[in-house]
């Protein structure tokens, strides 16, 4: 007899602990903000020296208020608009500019008053001409046609009846009525970007928004003819250079050119401010809020000086892209800033006009340091983040000049313009998983980098060719295009969009998936694709193709790099741990087009490349285009 069976082992299973999810956090989060929010506001309430303070205080809770609002209701493909509309109307410190033009009592603060109207007026023109340069790249030939320009009849009635009303002297509120529809007409001309039906009425706004601006200062000013004279002349001065620059910008260009109009903000603001206390005829008799409005502006105006100047650098190839990283670099940072402070905290005591201005021009001096230092240790993968920052900043340095010259129009147009940037720059550390302060303060890594040692991808990437490549085209049936910054590099769109064309003719189902942070701006790739015609319709964003991969033939990546790496996902040690992108590897076959297989602006490896359904084709981005277009042609 054989012996019986043994007992059959009990299986064990393994349970996974259960989430615990804390539902009462966010609720007590949200508790805490609120108790900080009423607080600090009824602080305000017993700090406030003057009944003035407190409307104006007012008017920037408001304006903050609503230029949120406003700003995220602006769809992503339109983000690079917005940021040439916002950088045109920051251009209103031409208004500080103005005041001091008329009530100059030395050659020197006629100059600086000359140098903010200037300056000012070059980002007014540039940055308007900019935006409808853009929203013109995406009209489509089957669009009806715009009459926009019948808007300029009722702007032309009410500035004509303003300006006869204003002449009159009977009616003293009329200015303080111009100047709040020159408010509305600005919001209104962010709001309009809402969407691709509204947008150019949101440019023709903007521009009749500071119009109105210009005219309710001349008109609160009344100047001389002399001053008139004068003004004008410096304004079309610098329309001209702006109409210059503007009509010159290409696509690839957008981001230094944005950079760079930033910069001539931050110099208007700081000199609007340096010159406002040189006018004062007794410095120690100025109050507290005057005296923080004019410090504050020139610091926050320092800073977006040089801030945006070496942006521009790297953004144009001047400047070495990789951060400056110098061993003491947080202490250098603390240096400075505590200098700055010192230096502003004699100012707030009200001293002698050679002691204060002295100490102006120390803050002046230790503030653009550190915009110049700050901005150099940030590497080129953050230059999207660096972009929004530096257009809040220039929004809050008008928002210290509306508090200097007690005008609400400057405030509400500055706190537009400072929600814009810090909108878009949460969307752009949300979409990098990265912490605003950690980009400001150089440095590279997202919010959920592991602190142990990045993984290592082993394996070989295969290449192939582009006739394999038109060959995975006439077979697959549906196609996602992921273009990044080396296609507008390489200037590759037009014999792209032609690609597409074969192959929606060919009855392909074509789209582009479009990753936030693609580009060195917010929507430059959407610019671009506009630029060469490729209907808005079919280029998705991340959030509403990222599922599609799965059911996807075929994937061209075309010069982007980080924004399709697989290691923000599967490693949490990586430097992009955390980071969203698009999940390219998921599709049945990926095509990555790049000139090597160099890691990208990150320095992060990418596995894609090594993954059993990736083949690389090397080369430039347009010249493989246009070989791929004249292959599809025959499908």
């Amino acid at each position: 007899l054989s012996p019986p069976p043994p007992p059959p082992k009990e299986e064990t299973k393994e349970t996974a602990e259960a989430e615990v999810i804390d539902y009462r956090a966010p609720y007590v989060q949200g508790a805490k903000n609120a108790g900080y929010l009423a607080g600090s506001v009824l602080a305000m309430g017993c700090a406030a020296p003057n009944p003035a303070f407190s409307s104006m205080f007012t008017t920037f809770a408001l304006s903050n208020v609503i230029g949120v609002q406003v700003v995220l209701g602006v769809t992503h493909a339109l983000h690079s608009p917005l940021m040439a509309v916002t950088n045109a109307i920051s251009g209103t410190t031409a208004l500080g500019g103005m005041h001091l033009l008329a009530h100059a009592n030395s050659p020197s603060v006629w100059a600086l008053g000359a140098a903010a109207t200037t300056l000012s007026t070059v980002n007014i023109v540039g940055g308007f001409i900019v935006t409808t340069k853009m929203l013109d790249m995406f009209k489509r030939p089957t669009d009806p046609p715009e009459y926009y320009h019948l808007y300029g009849i009722p702007a032309a009635g009410a500035l004509a009846l303003y300006g006869a009303g204003s002449m009159s002297g009977k009616f003293p509120e009329i200015d303080a009525a111009a100047a709040t529809l020159s408010g509305l007409l600005c919001i209104g001309g962010i709001g309009g970007l809402s969407s691709q039906s509204t947008a150019r009425l949101g440019a023709a706004s903007g521009q009749a928004g500071v119009a109105f601006g210009i005219a309710s200062t001349l008109g609160h000013l009344h100047p001389t003819w002399g001053q008139t004279l004068s003004m004008a002349g410096l304004m079309a001065a610098g329309g001209a250079a702006g109409n210059y620059i503007g009509n010159r910008v290409e696509p690839t260009s957008l981001p230094q050119t944005v950079a760079a109009f930033h910069s001539l903000v931050g110099i208007a603001a700081s000199s609007a401010a340096i010159g406002d206390y040189m006018n004062v005829q007794n410095a120690t008799e100025l109050d507290s809020v005057h005296l923080a409005s004019i410090y504050l502006a020139t610091v926050i105006g320092s800073v977006t000086t040089t801030g945006s100047l070496v942006a521009f650098g790297k953004l144009d190839g001047r400047l070495d892209s990789a951060p400056m990283q110098h061993p003491a670099r947080d202490q250098i940072n603390m240096g400075l800033g505590a200098a700055t402070l010192g230096a502003g905290a004699v100012v707030m005591g009200g001293p002698e006009l050679g002691t204060g201005l002295g100490c102006l021009g120390g803050a002046l001096t230790t503030s653009g340091i550190l915009g110049w230092h700050m901005t150099a240790s940030i590497g080129g993968a953050d230059m999207p983040v660096v972009i929004t920052v530096l257009n809040s900043y220039s929004g809050w340095a008008l928002c210290a000049e509306g508090f200097m010259l007690d005008m609400p129009l400057l405030t509400t147009v500055g706190a537009l313009i400072g929600c814009s940037g810090a909108a878009l720059t949460k969307i752009m550390c949300d979409a990098m998983n990265r912490d605003i302060l950690s980009v400001i303060l150089g440095g590279y890594g997202t919010k959920s980098s592991g602190k142990g040692e990045a993984m290592k991808f082993e394996g070989e990437a295969t290449t192939t060719n582009v006739e394999n490549v038109v060959n995975l085209m006439a077979e697959s049936q549906s196609i996602i295009i992921v273009p990044g910054y080396g296609l507008a590099v390489a200037k590759g769109q037009y014999p792209l969009k032609d690609m597409v064309d074969s192959l929606l003719a060919a009855g392909k189902k074509v789209r582009f998936g479009i990753h936030p942070v693609a580009g060195r701006m917010p929507g430059q790739l959407n610019v671009l694709l506009a630029e060469a015609g490729v209907p808005y319709d079919i280029v998705e964003e991340l959030e509403e193709i990222n599922d599609d991969f799965d059911e996807t033939d075929l994937v061209l990546v075309i010069g982007a790099n980080d924004t399709v790496n697989s290691a923000a996902e599967d490693d949490p040690n990586s430097e992009i741990a955390g980071m969203p992108v698009l999940r390219v590897w998921n599709s049945k076959q990926v095509i990555v087009m790049k000139r090597s297989l160099a890691a990208g602006y990150a320095g992060v490896d990418n596995p894609v490349f090594l993954k059993d359904n990736t083949d690389m084709l090397l080369g430039d981005a347009k010249e493989t285009c246009e070989k791929l277009a004249a292959g599809v042609k025959e499908i």
